[in-house]
């Protein structure tokens, strides 16, 4: 992939310019100043030919006379750019005048530049050279852009595929492994289980991240699809927070939930919803000492139309410089599970997405006492 955006290896040679004004004289001398260069020209004579002209050339710049009978530069100029927005080629005025009171409705009316008369070669060309260099680099940028999408785009697809394919076999082996320690097959010696409980926690390990690669590729790719409906956000803790205090307890660690005074319904995908609560409630176990306290709190803010939950852990926070990494793929912190727990670094990349997702934002502060507090704001109306 040629990745060289240097402005000395783009030739301009043969790269189109719309040239209008209503002299012809002005139309004979700027094009034997342009085409000496090997510009490809098409002229007209008003704003209004201009119009067709742009159409029919598709112009990499235009050069546009101010002062025309019927729409004048400064409109012709408003009305390509309304027409053709962001891939409007640039225009330069062509003008007499140099006021600027004109200057600034030519900028405003999306000009990039001016040119005077009488025309000096030298200053024709440097400036046109200059532009078109511009736009070139610009098309060269675009088209890079465009090619690490679809690269990004078939990485997704790959991605994907692979972790589905994986997914089955992973299952398997952690079912099998199940079987195997309940003693369906006869009894273990100590070193067997031990080998089982090996195996079956590494399978887990993997199974999650299979599933979370999935997550990430269906995301990536556009097809993250909710299926929305009306759920008590406080029910829908209440549950994460009663599973999770089962998990917490091994590591004598106590989930505390205090719901909101007032009621309140709103429109989500619960089970996506359930596996950003269920992950914010995992990482501040994972990471708080054991014998920790993890407080859940909820509350209703109706003034602003917004519904928040917040999670404060008693782990050590984030680690300065290092802000910017924590809601991205496959970041992980300079800061270790104090258990000894997994980490995929693909958590809270996902949490971010389906809170976006839900049109809510999800951030994360450092507590003055100590510890960590995630906080998702979440929008009440549908």
């Amino acid at each position: 992939m040629e990745s060289t955006l240097s402005s000395a290896s783009i030739a301009l040679s043969g790269r189109k310019i719309l040239v209008v004004d209503d002299d012809r004289l002005n139309l004979r001398i700027i094009g034997g100043i342009l085409r000496g260069e090997g510009y490809v020209l098409a002229e007209g004579n008003s704003g209004e030919r201009a119009m067709e002209l742009y159409a029919e050339f598709k112009p990499d710049l235009v050069l546009l006379d101010v002062m025309m009978p019927g729409i004048d530069g400064f409109e012709t100029c408003r009305r390509l750019k309304t027409i053709y927005g962001g891939k409007c080629a640039p225009v330069i005025f062509i003008t007499a005048k140099n006021e600027s009171d004109d200057v600034v409705e030519g900028l405003g009316a999306g000009g990039v530049d001016y040119l005077p008369k009488p025309f000096k070669a030298k200053e024709v060309l440097a400036r046109i050279r200059s532009h078109l260099q511009n736009r070139a680099l610009d098309e060269q940028q675009k088209l890079l852009v465009e090619q690490l999408s679809q690269a990004n785009a078939e990485k997704n697809k790959f991605l994907g595929m692979a972790a589905h394919d994986l997914r089955n076999p992973l299952a398997s082996i952690r079912g099998l492994t199940e079987f195997l320690r309940e003693g369906s097959v006869g009894p273990l010696n100590p070193e067997q289980k031990d080998l089982i409980e090996t195996i079956h926690s590494a399978s887990q390990s993997m199974l999650v991240l299979v599933n979370e690669l999935l997550d990430v590729a269906a995301i990536e790719a556009g097809e993250l699809k909710l299926h929305l409906e009306a759920e008590d956000l406080a029910t829908l803790i209440g549950k994460s927070v009663a599973l999770m205090n089962m998990e917490a307890a091994k590591k004598k660690t106590c989930v505390n939930f205090a719901p909101a005074k007032v009621a309140q319904k709103l429109v989500l995908d619960t089970a996506k919803m359930r596996q950003v609560i269920d992950n914010l409630l995992s990482n501040a176990i994972k990471y708080s000492p054991p014998g920790s306290t993890i407080t859940v709190t909820l509350a209703v803010d109706a003034a602003h139309g917004t519904c928040a939950f917040a999670v404060q852990d008693q782990g050590p926070g984030i680690p300065e410089g290092e802000r910017d990494r924590l809601f991205k793929d496959f970041s992980r912190l300079s800061v270790k599970p104090t258990g000894g727990e997994k980490s995929t670094g693909l958590g809270l990349a996902i949490c971010r997405k389906i809170v976006e997702a839900h049109r809510g934002t999800i951030t994360a502060e450092n507590l003055a006492a100590g510890g960590c507090e995630f906080r998702v704001v979440l929008p009440i109306s549908a």
